[in-house]
């Protein structure tokens, strides 16, 4: 099996898993996660201390007005111990405050602090208990609900350009789950609303993690082609009904990837080669072919159902331009004399004309 020539996404086990991923080595990431509870306790441990420290400050500051059962005079230590034991609501009641501004500053401005240090102290505790409890929630909720979406595994360049397209094809967020080793990628589509699940995808376990063995669609990115074979067995295996599409960077691969379960087969290094032959030789047909593989934009080939007003017509007398007919397994050319009259249940290969970035208008 040929290597790849250099990077180009991801998926496979030739990274290492992220650092934040499960004891399992896999986790699953959803849109916009807030900071770990790490963080968040760092980020109140940090102001806990800020509290402590302006307490002190106070304390050491009106000192005089302080009295220490020890030795009657309170230095830096006893004021940090003073701050420590009230903030703490311990009170060994050893220094006390006897003057009237030791008092005032007690009543005003020690025991708010005191009560924002235990508000910061409960309320870490309360919050990193709720975020896990909600992320908790959150992740059965989704294995309970998700089915029928589309997994993409690997989201480098071509995992990210296939979740473009599903999105402006109308594919909701929501059904995109991408696979990635790498924590940036991971990173990168739950910035874009999607969910992701970190680790390699060739160990069935990530699959399930990802719920692949509901998913209707499976989409193989990998970096490298006999990555991409391995996901391919995995997935095939975990899912024998899903519609597999995989994509390879040598053409002599491609028959080992379609034994391995991959429906359809993407040979992206020939696909770009044969652009740039049609670039050098018709530039204007190869603005065309990128064209229509480009959604949104100009022309768009899509595939659509026949409508009922189509049914019984040639292919040629529909509204827009028909380029193929599947009918079953077969694909027909819209000049076959098998293709007409069309049937209720074939689907149509059609090119429709861009409107804008999401609509697709029909041609004629």
């Amino acid at each position: 099996m040929t290597p790849p020539e250099g990077p180009e996404g991801s998926g496979g086990a030739d990274r290492p898993p992220p650092p934040d991923a499960t004891p399992g080595g896999h986790a699953v990431a959803f849109p916009h996660q807030p900071a770990g509870p790490l963080v968040q306790v760092s980020r109140r441990l940090l102001l806990a201390l800020l509290v402590l420290a302006v307490t002190v400050a106070l304390v050491y500051t009106d000192r005089r007005g302080y009295h220490d059962v020890a030795d009657t005079s309170v230095g830096f230590l006893d004021a940090l111990y003073y701050s420590t034991v009230t903030l703490s609501t311990t009170g060994y009641g050893d220094i006390v405050p006897y003057s009237t501004s030791a008092r005032l500053t007690t009543t005003f401005l020690v025991t708010p602090l005191r009560v924002l240090f235990l508000i910061i102290l409960v309320g870490t505790t309360l919050e990193v208990l709720t975020e896990r409890t909600r992320e908790q929630f959150r992740l059965t909720r989704w294995r309970r609900t998700v089915r029928d979406h589309v997994v993409i595994v690997g989201y480098g360049t071509k995992g990210r350009s296939a979740a473009r397209t599903l999105l402006g094809r109308g594919v909701p967020k929501e059904q995109i789950v991408v696979v990635d080793p790498d924590h940036k990628a991971v990173h990168g589509a739950t910035e874009e609303g999607l969910v992701a699940v970190a680790g390699d995808a060739t160990h069935s376990e990530v699959l399930r993690r990802a719920e692949a063995q509901r998913a209707r669609q499976i989409v193989v990115a990998a970096q490298r082609d006999d990555t991409a074979v391995l996901v391919t067995l995995t997935a095939r295996q975990l899912n024998p009904t899903a519609h597999i599409v995989a994509s390879v960077r040598e053409d002599e691969n491609g028959p080992l990837l379609r034994q391995s379960g991959a429906d359809s087969v993407i040979t992206s290094s020939g696909y770009a080669g044969r652009l740039l032959g049609l670039g050098v030789l018709s530039p204007s047909v190869g603005r065309v072919m990128d064209d229509l593989i480009t959604y949104g934009s100009g022309l768009d080939l899509i595939e659509r159902p026949v409508a009922a007003s189509e049914a019984g017509k040639a292919p040629r007398e529909c509204a827009d331009l028909v380029v193929s007919v599947k009918r079953g397994s077969r694909l027909l050319g819209h000049d076959d004399p098998d293709a007409s009259p069309l049937r209720p249940t074939d689907r149509l290969i059609t090119i429709h004309r861009a409107t804008d970035g999401t609509e697709t208008a029909p041609l004629g």
